[in-house]
């Protein structure tokens, strides 16, 4: 069930830090003093001052719960992301969240497990990994899988193992993480990315029998629900990337040839 669009409302907040970490991504930290969010979860982000009438949905990559402060990788590809990206210090900005789900279902103790990031998909997988590392993680050790373009996101996280691709072979392997992603060796799978590299990761894993949750991405105006415009396709039906996901179990899902 989404929640009424009353219960969501958009608290004023207030940007800490903003830095372009390359030509592919900014990284932010902004003030919140709502609810603690989940990883996996989004929020619907707008500059104060701004030229779009709608908040962009960016996923949480980290929580400072003792300074009260959330962080964002944010990639500058159109009007509004760009006007995120141009965030500064005490600027103010306002956010809607936290909303959609979150990763690792109670189920799946003992690992390890593997996170498979494209691009700026690092983002929730980032904030999940954080979690993981905590004394206490009912989840297993897990492997970083991260691919980008080109040189590739510093990621302050400690994994079991990281393997990086890089499309001009910048650094790490030269090439996509599906071409050499064996999902056998793990418990269950999370990815975010691409929509090639999800159906590609998502097949393979399924093949294998293995658990995978796949975090979806599409355009959104509300962020509750009600406005139906972010449908995602799966076995059950349509569903609403923002309400019902954005993340789903990938044989749920359909995926296109």
């Amino acid at each position: 069930m989404c929640p009424p669009l009353g219960e969501k409302k958009a608290l004023p907040c207030t940007c800490l830090s903003s830095a372009f970490l390359g030509p592919e991504a900014a990284a932010l930290e902004i003030s919140w003093e709502g609810s603690p969010p989940q990883p996996g979860q989004f929020f619907l982000v707008k500059p104060r001052r701004s030229g779009t009438f709608l908040g962009r949905p960016l996923s949480v990559a980290g929580w400072d719960g003792a300074q009260k402060k959330l962080s964002f990788l944010v990639a500058p590809r159109g009007l509004g992301s760009r006007e995120i990206c141009d965030l500064r210090p005490s600027d103010g900005v306002d956010l809607i969240g936290p909303l959609g789900n979150a990763w690792a279902p109670a189920d799946l103790e003992g690992g390890p497990i593997a996170l498979v990031a494209g691009g700026i998909g690092a983002a929730p997988l980032l904030y999940f990994a954080l979690e993981l590392e905590k004394p206490g993680s009912a989840l297993g050790p897990y492997d970083f899988f991260l691919g980008s373009r080109t040189a590739y996101i510093n990621l302050p996280i400690k994994p079991r193992s990281f393997i990086i691709a890089t499309d001009d072979g910048s650094q790490g392997q030269q090439g996509r993480i599906p071409s050499f992603f064996d999902p056998a060796p793990y418990r269950a799978v999370f990815t975010c990315g691409p929509e090639p590299m999800l159906r590609a990761i998502g097949l393979a894993c399924m093949e294998k029998n293995i658990p995978c949750y796949v975090s979806t991405e599409r355009m959104m105006a509300c962020g509750v629900g009600a406005c139906l415009g972010c449908t995602v396709e799966t076995a059950g039906g349509n569903r609403r990337c923002c309400a019902d996901g954005p993340i789903f179990p990938a044989q749920e899902l359909y995926f296109e040839p």
